[in-house]
């Protein structure tokens, strides 16, 4: 930045132009330049190998405009520049985890998406987590999320009131437009209306205060006799984030919110292998990849969660591969997925670094770690017994 300091985002190449090594024009370098640097990616295998990734402009754009302004070498500004994101996606965590009042260290990280997977087992060792845990089909999680999940819809409406003298009449017509507004657009969906449920909330805080809490707001005709429920509700979701309420400070409501959503898929999740005796990992190569506390670049085995088998199906079309939205109007194709090798209950332990591919992502595992695949095919990354946390 102006002040001569490493800076990683908020800005985003986006997917047009992209990263460097896309070779689609982007000039400036990013976190997926500087992984593939460091030889988390392989530049063969993005995409499974349908999209191939240029090393030489990865690392022209990451000398021209991060080592040689910095006085750097190319391989310390790329460390750098992974170093730093995962500093930020951590501090991010922590902030979460105070804003709800939980200790984050007894908690595992759970990731996904594409990137998501090789940052993951650095950003636990900075946040002293005891697990990490990467799903099968990672990189694809959040469009499995978009078929998973009801079909829903969210309304808010801001009217600032203090409860002592709420205009209840006017929170009662806010509340009602809202939920109007949902069950038709579910009913154009091909939702009935006895299938719609309504979750009523307010962001509400003390008077005064910068930060709003979420609360949930009860069913039905809103009145004074309202006002015990809503702010005992407050309080109770005040302590668990603050451990104290103060005394004698009135309450506000900022904004009125409302989710309307119709019943959650029938969903099931299957392997689509029978489960049995574990079988050793095989690497499908070696390649060098940077690990700072191995003291620079080694030579790590890459083992692939590639081996045929049916990931997620739903209940009703198991055997026809699609299945309907509530409206009938748009089908949703379930494609065989790749299986993880290895088998359920294997496991590989000690001191080396590991890398796991899959189409849509790539696991990144450094030193010292425990690897496991449980029963639901997820991955499991620990710190092995006896290193510090």
């Amino acid at each position: 930045d102006r002040m001569g300091l490493l800076k990683v985002g908020p800005d985003s190449a986006g997917a047009d132009p992209g990263p460097a090594c896309y070779g689609a024009g982007g000039q400036e370098p990013t976190v997926t330049d500087a992984d593939l640097l460091l030889g988390y990616l392989d530049a063969d295998f993005f995409l499974g190998g349908r999209m191939r990734l240029d090393v030489e402009a990865a690392r022209r754009a990451i000398e021209t405009r991060v080592a040689q302004p910095m006085g750097l070498g190319v391989i310390e500004a790329a460390w750098g520049i992974h170093r730093v994101v995962n500093e930020n996606m951590a501090a991010a965590a922590r902030v979460h985890g105070i804003e709800r009042g939980k200790d984050l260290r007894g908690y595992p990280l759970f990731a996904f998406g594409g990137a998501g997977p090789v940052h993951a087992w650095q950003v636990g060792r900075i946040l002293r987590v005891p697990r990490v845990l990467v799903p099968y089909g990672a990189g694809a999680l959040s469009a499995y999320g978009l078929l998973a999940a009801p079909l829903a819809f969210d309304f808010v409406r801001t009217a600032p009131q203090r409860l002592t003298a709420a205009d209840w009449e006017l929170i009662n017509r806010l509340f009602q437009e809202m939920e109007t507004e949902g069950r038709r657009i579910l009913r154009g969906a091909g939702v009935p209306d006895a299938e719609v449920t309504v979750r009523r909330s307010a962001e509400m805080r003390y008077f005064g205060q910068g930060h709003e809490v979420d609360v949930e707001v009860p069913p039905g005709l809103l009145t004074e006799a309202s006002l015990a429920p809503i702010t005992s509700s407050f309080e109770t979701a005040y302590r668990l984030l603050y451990s104290r309420t103060p005394m004698g400070v009135p309450l506000e409501a900022l904004n009125w919110r409302a989710v309307v959503s119709g019943p959650p898929p029938d969903l099931t999740i299957t392997s689509g292998l029978e489960t049995g005796a574990a079988t050793a990992p095989t690497a499908k190569k070696h390649r060098a990849a940077y690990f700072q506390e191995a003291g620079g670049y080694v030579e790590t085995p890459v083992n692939e969660r590639i081996r045929r088998g049916v990931f997620y199906l739903p209940n009703a079309a198991r055997d026809k591969r699609v299945f309907n939205n509530a409206a009938g109007k748009a089908k949703f194709l379930v494609h065989e997925l790749p299986d993880i090798d290895p088998e359920p209950g294997h496991q590989r332990g000690g001191a080396g670094p590991a890398i796991v591919e899959e189409r849509e992502s790539t696991t990144v595992i450094g030193p010292g770690a425990l690897i496991s695949v449980d029963a639901h095919r997820n991955l499991v990354a620990e710190p092995a017994s006896g290193e510090a946390r």
